[in-house]
């Protein structure tokens, strides 16, 4: 089988501030005609950097040694002329985030016409013919007519899938896929892997696929390349890989991958019966319309309720309405009909004065804690601001005591307090949001998708954590998530949202275990498992899904 891409002893090093850093060391790889080599690893390995190498798109402040062929052409030391010839003709990378790859001043149909024109192989009129041409190849509806919309007029999956046919456009030898599905919801996610397996199938086109999903990388790869610490530490056929991990790293990487086990976590009965923390009956929330449009109906008619020291996942893709329950359950977004009563108060109509008292019994987790940290402040100061605010706490010294007990309780070292929180590591600073969410003791915590944004090994930690610190206090979870595989190790119980509305409701193994409803079914079939046999068992589940 020809090589499409052969890396030869490439090392990559950045010039920083704070001396050189070795982010690539002595890499060797080779990529063939009509294979997905997955190139694996958490945050820091090296891999994006090695793949962004095929393309030539590293910084100025690069150094870089060693040989990356590219279809008979070795991209190292080219100058910006030549790399333009190669980038499109001979490689195109698919980006993470299909938002901000596209232009949205521009029309589609314009932006891949511009990409084809710019290689001066096309006329205008044929630019425009090879750009409906593409969108109907990637499955875009009535392509012909879409070609004049704009990125906005497109769902999440429709964007990846144009961007997809822009990588397309000129037939390249091989297409770089940096977590290509990271951004989607699940159902999209199994669309868009199926698309790239055709590709690979009946174009012979060669796919590096970059990516920390071993579920993605059970389902799509052919062979798989394991990096940690900018070194390749194992390389092999993607069925040998899952059956007998060689390495350390990899064993861990795959233990660490959550996994449905269909576990019955049902909460015990109360001895005596108890007032639910969160009751909602026929919930209705509203965005108000602009420029005369009606109302916009996020939440429709919804009706659950969580106990004291009860878990409950709260699964659905997004524009479900997930995120919209656990802001109005917050006091941040107004109930439009129906009844929610959060500790006790009823929120619809409430007002903030209210509310305010009983603020200090919600705790939450956001999905970025970086975004809600004040970057100028130390950790131990974020963490006391619950304190501050709440218990008369002068500042984050007279709280410090109570902050280190918390940091103890996270796992994190006391002296974690003096640093900032860009000087933390991603699971880190999850570790430092639930302390600042556990701060005032807090009967129920909203985690709002707390843990998407980690590696997979960092990701099994932070719920491990969870799963102690929720048994330890006895707080009751509102838990937001797409990941079935994440509430199965969690939650007591599931709500699935589909539209704004609840498709299927019940204890979790009943609900994953023998699933009700078609939504939700599809749902549990688009999952990837980190199996490739397994994994193709479920493609074709996954696929009857969509035909029933």
């Amino acid at each position: 089988m020809a090589d499409a891409v052969q890396i030869r002893d490439l090392n990559i090093m950045f010039a920083t501030d704070g001396g050189d850093v070795r982010a690539v060391r002595g890499v060797s790889l080779e990529v063939h005609r009509g294979e997905v080599l997955a190139i694996v690893g958490e945050s820091g390995s090296g891999k994006s950097v090695t793949a962004r190498s095929i393309l030539g798109l590293l910084p100025e402040t690069a150094l870089t040694t060693g040989a990356v062929v590219l279809d008979g052409t070795d991209v190292v030391g080219l100058t910006g002329r030549e790399l333009h010839e190669v980038r499109g003709a001979k490689a195109a990378m698919i980006f993470q985030e299909p938002s901000t790859a596209l232009n949205p001043v521009y029309t589609v149909g314009w932006q891949l016409a511009e990409g084809l024109r710019a290689h001066g192989k096309y006329s205008k009129a044929e630019a425009k013919a090879r750009a409906v041409e593409m969108l109907g190849r990637v499955g875009i509806p009535e392509p012909d007519k879409r070609v004049n919309d704009y990125p906005h007029q497109f769902s999440g999956g429709q964007k990846q899938r144009i961007v997809i046919a822009m990588a397309l456009a000129l037939d390249p030898t091989v297409i770089i896929a940096d977590e290509p599905t990271t951004a989607l919801d699940v159902t999209v996610q199994a669309e868009i892997l199926d698309l790239l397996r055709r590709l690979r199938d009946e174009d012979g086109t060669a796919i590096v696929l970059i990516t920390h999903n071993m579920g993605v990388v059970a389902d799509l790869a052919d062979r798989v390349a394991v990096m940690w610490n900018g070194e390749i530490v194992e390389t092999a056929p993607v069925n040998e890989l899952f059956a007998a991990p060689k390495h350390e790293y990899t064993q861990k990487l795959l233990a660490a991958v959550p996994r449905l086990d269909i576990a019955d976590r049902r909460l015990a009965e109360p001895e005596h019966p108890v007032d639910p923390l969160v009751e909602a009956k026929d919930l209705v929330i509203e965005y108000a319309g602009r420029f005369r449009r009606a109302a916009f109906r996020a939440v429709d008619r919804v009706s659950f309720t969580i106990a004291p020291g009860e878990v409950l996942g709260l699964v659905g893709e997004s524009g479900s309405g997930k995120t919209t329950i656990g802001r109005a359950i917050a006091g941040l977004t107004p109930v439009a009909g129906g009844s929610l009563r959060v500790l006790g108060t009823e929120m619809n109509g409430v007002r903030e004065r209210e509310f305010r008292a009983k603020r200090n019994e919600l705790g939450f987790v956001f999905q970025d804690p970086a975004t809600s940290f004040n970057p100028l402040l130390t950790v131990a100061e974020n963490v006391a601001e619950p304190l501050v605010v709440h218990t008369g706490a002068r500042d984050a010294s007279d709280a410090r005591d109570k902050v280190d007990e918390l940091l103890d309780a996270v796992q994190l070292p006391k002296d974690f307090g003096d640093r900032f929180p860009h000087e933390l590591s991603g699971g880190q600073r999850q570790r430092a949001s639930l302390a600042r969410a556990l701060a005032l003791d807090p009967k129920l915590l909203i985690a709002d998708e707390p843990t998407s944004a980690l590696d997979v090994s960092v990701q099994a930690r932070v719920l491990e954590l969870f799963a102690e610190l929720q048994e330890r206090f006895g707080f009751a979870t509102l838990f937001i998530t797409h990941d079935l595989a994440v509430v199965d190790m969690l939650a007591h119980r599931i709500v699935v949202l589909h539209h704004g509305t609840i498709a299927e409701e019940g204890f979790t193994a009943d609900v994953l275990g023998n699933p009700q409803d078609a939504y939700t079914r599809r749902l549990i079939a688009s999952l990837p498992v980190p199996d490739p046999a397994e994994q193709a068992v479920r493609r074709e589940q996954w696929r009857a899904t969509l035909e029933g």
